[in-house]
């Protein structure tokens, strides 16, 4: 598994097993997402289409999800968890995945569409995860110096949990997550796993 699948695998199970207590709702189902970028999966890997495909503005994403019973999520070990969220992601990180997506989005136009995963029922709760691991942060100059720290990170207006983890200014593997979740699922992850996730500081970005 990848770190970005384990993280989704470990994020995804945190939440489920602190479900249906007396301070959370008690949903039956959980969606979880997990933004793909399609530029590199068109390129194919060739460098002329690749160089192509940055002349063009605009995002090339798919947002493959799992559901699962969150009574399953809370039973099976994590290994399961993370044996899910492979199944669902590796089939959208293929160029024909992304030509069919394009396919279908000439055939509906111009009406509005909506990634599936956000169109949650009442009984689903839904948290997507994307990654900033690319943004060049470092290399970013407008005229007084290199940044100390950076995001594109950005809250929404949807019901979906956005979790964005992007690399640490220290250069030393850590990441730094941002969640845009619900109250009571940031509250379980800070109760749950906070051996994992701790608070960002000035200290740590070294700014004192």
């Amino acid at each position: 598994f990848t770190k970005l699948e384990t993280f989704s695998a470990f994020l995804w199970k945190t939440i489920a097993n602190g479900m249906g207590g007396n301070s959370t709702p008690n949903y039956e189902n959980f969606r979880f997402g997990i933004v793909v970028n399609g530029r590199s999966r068109l390129s194919d890997g060739v460098e002329e289409q690749a160089k192509v495909l940055k002349g063009y503005f605009g995002n090339v994403l798919s947002i493959p999800f799992g559901e699962k019973k969150v009574e399953k999520l809370k039973e099976k070990p994590l290994s399961w968890v993370a044996n899910a969220v492979h199944e669902f992601l590796e089939p959208a990180k293929t160029k024909e995945h992304f030509l069919g997506l394009i396919n279908w989005v000439e055939d509906h136009r111009p009406e509005p569409a909506l990634a599936r995963i956000y169109a949650t029922n009442e009984d689903a709760v839904a948290v997507v995860v994307s990654s900033g691991q690319q943004f060049p942060v470092g290399k970013i100059e407008f005229g007084w110096g290199e940044p100390v720290f950076g995001s594109y990170h950005f809250p929404w207006e949807g019901k979906a949990g956005y979790v964005m983890p992007m690399p640490s200014p220290k250069g030393n593997g850590d990441w730094v997550v941002y969640m845009h979740m619900l109250k009571w699922q940031l509250e379980l992850v800070e109760a749950s796993a906070s051996n994992v996730f701790k608070p960002l500081t000035a200290d740590y970005l070294n700014l004192n």
